[in-house]
């Protein structure tokens, strides 16, 4: 109480997070009085579509229980108070939305602070049209904030050939309009399981994406806008199988983090080129700990790509295996530029056509260092295929050095069209026969384990040459230490 007799309210009450409402659907339900409570939920999504919500409301169906239709709830949530799409129950089966042939199943426009969990989402009657299971859109809105998309099982998303703003993906993120950039400010995609989807996981894209970087790899036409990235984005912990195109494809962020996320089945029913995860006109994308398999063929077919327009890529600490198209795809084209892209400790057994491919524009100041690449079902055609149409004239500055090389076949490991830029020093050549100048390299058995460490006596232990700003560890975790590092992903000392 002050002098005068008035409550002062502490400023942590003042701030205090708004409450909210909780509002229940179940498409199971008697439809008669439906309020959307708990004891007469809503029994349709054109109910829980008719309603707008606000900070801390939270829109929950019922476990057990499938709705038809798309869900595309209005209003927004806040900063201290999400708007929380989710389930409730006991059921053992999950809340199940079925587009059942809509173009979404769950369509988030021009919204922001939203949180969509837990809910099973699926999409597979009329296939062929563009389909999504989620699509996050805004038009012409400005910067949207606060969402996170986690814990959702996605399958059976039947869409067409498409990689569009519009589809097909299970899970879409698109920057529409020209009057006003837009772009997301944080962003979280975590713990989905995604199946059988045609045709990309997990997919961006922004018609505010136009610079001199991406020259005319984009139609500057469609997508006019100034660039204007999202930021905050990271996608981890995610597994996603059995994809007719891409795993995953970043479009015009700045700082995005992808780690943690497992993608078993790509390029599987795409007649277009695809990779497992790959950045397009982006800035400072960090790829880690990931691991990549089953790409189903040669077009693109590789784990990792840094396309046109990407700036400062870093690749790490993943583990890339039985790709057919094989390991990393650089691919700037048409007045596009790649530029800073970094491969370090990363491993990958397996994995065929090519380790390394270029696509004809500026590739610059590419490091490829400390990585371990071991081939014996599969043997790679190209070490380096290189689709630069003239060699002595195009811009590709590549640096591979410290890597391991260990080939259990015959022949493989050629080179198509191979630049001045590209550059070998300090590799282990095992099985191979290399053509191509190696100082400091070494062509005896590096003792090579199963698990990609180096064994006691390994003339690969202490023998690279030192990289400065090397990311401090290896691929298992080891802490780098001065002086030679080991030539290879691990830097321990040899296994006995």
């Amino acid at each position: 109480m002050t002098a005068a007799g008035l409550t002062v309210v502490g400023q942590g009450a003042a701030q205090a997070a708004p409450n909210g409402r909780t509002y229940h659907v179940d498409c199971a339900a008697d439809p008669a009085g439906a309020t959307g409570g708990r004891q007469h939920p809503w029994t349709t999504l054109a109910e829980a579509n008719a309603h707008t919500y606000g900070p801390g409301d939270r829109l929950l169906f019922k476990r057990g229980t499938t709705c038809t239709g798309t869900l595309a709830p209005e209003g927004a949530g806040s900063a201290r108070a999400p708007f929380t799409i989710a389930d409730y129950g006991n059921a053992p089966d999950r809340a199940r939305l079925d587009g059942a042939g809509a173009h979404d199943v769950v369509l988030l426009a021009n919204t922001q602070y939203v949180h969509l969990k837990a809910l099973e989402i699926t999409n597979a009657d009329n296939p062929g049209s563009e389909r999504n299971g989620v699509r996050l859109r805004l038009t012409d809105y400005g910067v949207a904030r606060g969402f996170v998309v986690s814990g959702l099982y996605i399958h059976d998303v039947r869409g067409g050939d498409y990689k569009t703003l519009t589809g097909s993906s299970a899970i879409q993120i698109a920057v529409e309009g020209t009057a006003k950039a837009g772009w997301y400010d944080g962003l979280d995609i975590a713990h989905n399981r995604i199946e059988d989807v045609d045709r990309e996981g997990i997919y961006f894209k922004s018609t505010f994406s136009k610079r001199d970087l991406v020259g005319q790899q984009q139609d500057p036409n469609v997508y006019p806008g100034e660039w204007t990235p999202s930021t905050g984005v990271r996608i981890h912990h995610n597994t996603l199988r059995s994809l007719a195109g891409d795993g995953m494809k970043l479009d015009t962020t700045s700082g995005a983090r992808v780690d943690h996320n497992r993608i078993d089945g790509f390029q599987l029913r795409s007649p277009s080129a695809n990779a497992g995860i790959w950045t397009f006109n982006t800035d400072d994308t960090l790829i880690e700990y990931n691991e990549v398999s089953g790409g189903g063929n040669t077009h693109d077919g590789m784990s990792f790509d840094a396309d046109g327009a990407s700036r400062n890529t870093v690749f790490q600490y993943n583990n890339s295996h039985d790709n057919k198209g094989g390991f990393l795809l650089i691919c700037p084209y048409s007045g596009a530029k790649t530029v800073g892209t970094v491969a370090r400790y990363n491993v990958s057994r397996n994995d065929g056509a090519r380790l390394i491919q270029n696509c004809w524009g500026p590739i610059l100041d590419t490091r490829i260092y400390n990585n371990t690449f071991h081939n014996k079902e599969q043997i790679p055609g190209y070490l380096v295929q290189d689709d630069a149409g003239s060699p002595a004239t195009t811009q590709h500055e590549l640096s591979i050095r410290n890597n391991v090389f260990v080939s259990e076949g015959t022949g493989g490991y050629a080179f198509k069209n191979p630049t001045p830029g590209l550059s070998f020093d300090h590799n282990a050549f095992y099985g191979i026969d290399m053509t191509r100048p190696d100082p400091g390299g070494i062509t005896a058995d590096p003792k090579l384990r199963a698990d990609f460490r180096l064994g006691a006596g390994s003339p690969a232990l202490a023998a690279g040459a030192v990289i400065e700003d090397n990311g401090g560890k290896d691929y298992f975790g080891n802490k780098l230490k001065p002086g030679a590092p080991n030539i290879g992903a691990y830097a321990g000392h040899g296994v006995r």
